[in-house]
Order: C-alpha cells, then structure tokens, then sequence
C-alpha cells in the first residue's frame, strides 16, 4: 500500500480536487442548440444581478433609468461604479475577475474594450469548448422550463442534444401559479380546469410525463418560498402529492426542492430583487418520511436552516442535500457549511453547485470552490491521520470523484 504521510497529504488533496472532473448538478444554462438563451461574455458577466443588486447600493438613479439603458451601458455603468471608484473584492466582482484571469486577459489596465474585443472574436461553440476545459467540468444539469415560449419552442422544433447538457424539468409556475398556467395547458391539449378534480390530476401527470421523457429529465426543480408548507390546502400541495410525486416515482427521479426565496421584495430590481427567508424543516422532515420511495435533493437558501437540514438527513436515506445556493455561495459561508455537512454526513453529500447563470461563471465559481473544499478536506483527513488511520492516494481520488459527481448519479439512480 502507498501510504500517504501528513507532509504529502496537502498536495495530494490539493492535486486530487484540482483534476477531478465535475458534474455541476444545478445551473441555469443552456446547451449551444439554444442560442441566445445560452449567457456568455464580460457584459453578461458585468449584469449578472448579483452584480445589479450591488450597482444599485452606490448608484443614485431611477430603476427603469437603468433598464432602459442597453446591455453595454448597464455593464460600462457597473464597471466604472463597482470595479474602478471602488475596489471590486465582493465575491461577484472578484469572480469576474478571476474569469478574466483565467482566460489569459490582463487585468492590471483595467481596459473593459480590450476584454470586449476578446470576447467579439469568439465563437460560441468553441467557446463553450474552452469554458469547460478550463473549469474541468465535465457536465452541467441545465434548469428547463417548459412555460417559456423560446425554450419550449427548441424543445418541440430544433433540439439537438449535447451530452454535456443534461436536463431538469423546472416546474415552479405549475406548482406556484396554478391559478394562471392551467389555461396555458389546456391550449396545449391537456384536458384540464382550475378545478383540481380527478381528470385534471391524471393530465397533470400526463404533462409531467411527457415534459420529463421528452427532456431526459434526470430530476424535476422547485424553487419555492420560506412559506412553504406540506401537508396543507393548496393547489401547490395538492398537485405535489397527486402528480409530481407519483409520476417522479414511476420515472425514478428525484424532486429537487430549492427552499427560502422571497421573491421581488424589491421589484424595481427585476430579477436582482429577491431575497431569502428562513424555512420549515419540518416539510423536508414530512415528505422524506411520509414518501419514502421518493427521492428529494434539498438545498435551502437561508444560513439558519442548515445544521437543521444536515440532521435531517441523517436520518433519510432518501434525501441528498446539495450546494451552496445563491447568497450562501460566499467564501465564509461554504467553508462552514462544508465543515458542517462534512463533520455531520461524512462523504454522502453534493458540497456544490455553480447556479451559474452565465457560462463563463463555471470558471470562477468552481476555482473559487475547488479551493476551499480542498482545504476543508486537508482538515479532516489531517484529522483522521492523527488517529491513526493509514490514508492512500486513492482513497482520496476516490472520496472527492463522489463529492463531485458521483453522488449525485449514484442517487439518481438509486433504488429504494
């Protein structure tokens, strides 16, 4: 056996997270047949929203001054105010920096033009080949909503897949506003009314059905609100329990449910206006419990829901806890919480995920992570080799290839 000794360990911890390639079990990108629904380049990197909701703490202007300017002067707008009069260190304006970094641009000018005219000399295909490359992410779970009319439009007309583009079939409008979309349905010829009776549930169910097959669906999302309650009177609820479930059961997929979003607390800021709010463990608890042939991969987006959330599941075998959503995704707050799930699940968790929204975000979001979950296991390993425990190099390739994609399709695939 090679032995490893505490000297080597770093370094062989550090290679180990450095080379793995990942799956990326939650984005919201879109494969190259999508066309513009796929983000990329410095000015989507410069509006992502993170970055919008930042602008607008030093800007004094109008919320629709803002929106009416084009997709440039938003970004020249952003530039100037957050990375030239202010030192751009928030987690936001570092990653695209560190997305410049890497693709080998010198930021030391601080020339935006010249990263444009990078940019403009790309194509997009090949582009995507690079992105990929350089993040080692070998794979991305896309975020698809079947209620938009463009993506639905390359879903029914000119999809073409691409294996490195995996689907999950979004269904937040169904369960959210199912006073609104049911007519949406009907056009579509399902034979359904605002009524939830016995016919309108079985077409449901023939819609999530269709949706997931024709996607490939490896799992179904929510994201739903602090709010949220199961048992309890709803369309939501009833429509969870009488079709989303039955139906993930049958297909042999998990529901995703992304917990803790309050949405357009602000609405001037558009999309950059949401916000988050602490959520009851007790619905986790329930549905793993009361549906224990269903799978349920849970990530909640308020700090004080976590420890919570990682006892829970301890106790479910049919519950996977993923990423580090949104406001969480700060460097702090995934080191305590990769220490926590690590010290509480051991290597039965998916630490991360890049939510991105832009393409290039896979690189900085995923070097950015790499590194600090690199550094939490050094921790612990160090800690198990101070009782004793003999550690081999594969050991540890074997542990981190399961922390960054395996465990996710290994509980897709699970049978329970």
């Amino acid at each position: 056996m090679a032995i490893i000794g505490v000297k080597k360990l770093k370094t062989v911890v550090d290679t180990a997270v450095a080379e793995v390639e990942i799956t990326d079990v939650h984005t919201h990108l879109y494969a190259p047949c999508f066309g513009d629904l796929l983000l990329w380049g410095v000015d989507e990197l410069l509006t992502y929203h993170y970055l919008v909701a930042e602008v607008f703490k030093w800007i004094d202007m109008p919320y629709h001054d803002f929106w009416n300017m084009s997709k440039e002067e938003q970004a020249d707008l952003i530039w100037k105010t957050l990375f030239l009069d202010n030192s751009p260190y928030s987690e936001a304006c570092r990653g695209v920096l560190t997305v410049l970094n890497r693709l080998g641009l010198n930021m030391a000018n601080r020339d935006l033009n010249a990263c444009r005219k990078f940019f403009s000399q790309k194509n997009m295909e090949d582009y995507v080949d690079q992105v990929f490359e350089l993040s080692r992410v070998k794979e991305v779970v896309m975020t698809n909503d079947p209620f938009d009319d463009d993506e639905r439009r390359v879903w029914l007309e000119s999809y073409k897949a691409d294996p490195r583009f995996k689907a999950a079939l979004r269904i937040d409008p169904l369960l959210n506003t199912w006073d609104r979309v049911w007519m949406k349905l009907k056009e579509w010829g399902y034979h359904v009314e605002e009524e939830l009776n016995p016919t309108t549930l079985k077409e449901i169910r023939r819609f999530l059905s269709d949706w997931a097959n024709r996607m490939q669906a490896v799992y179904m999302a929510v994201s739903l609100p602090p709010t949220f309650a199961f048992p309890e009177d709803s369309s939501r609820a009833i429509i969870i329990e009488e079709c989303v479930l039955p139906v993930c059961r049958e297909l042999k997929i998990p529901l995703a449910m992304m917990i803790g979003v309050k949405k357009l607390v602000n609405p001037g800021l558009v999309l950059a206006g949401d916000s988050v709010g602490k959520s009851s463990i007790e619905t986790v608890e329930y549905l793993c419990a009361n549906f224990p042939y269903n799978k349920f991969m849970v990530t909640m987006l308020s700090r004080e829901n976590q420890h919570e959330l990682c006892v829970v599941a301890r106790k479910f075998r049919n519950l996977m806890v993923f990423g580090c959503w949104w406001f969480l995704n700060n460097p702090s707050l995934i080191d305590e919480m990769t220490r926590m799930r690590f010290e509480l699940l051991g290597v039965s968790v998916i630490p991360q995920h890049s939510d991105a929204r832009v393409l290039d975000q896979l690189i900085y979001k995923w070097a950015h992570s790499r590194r600090i979950i690199a550094d939490v296991l050094f921790d612990k390993y160090k800690d198990l080799m101070e009782t004793g425990w003999k550690l081999e190099e594969t050991d540890i390739r074997r542990d981190v290839e399961k922390l960054f994609s395996r465990n996710f399709w290994d509980f897709v695939n699970k049978k329970l």
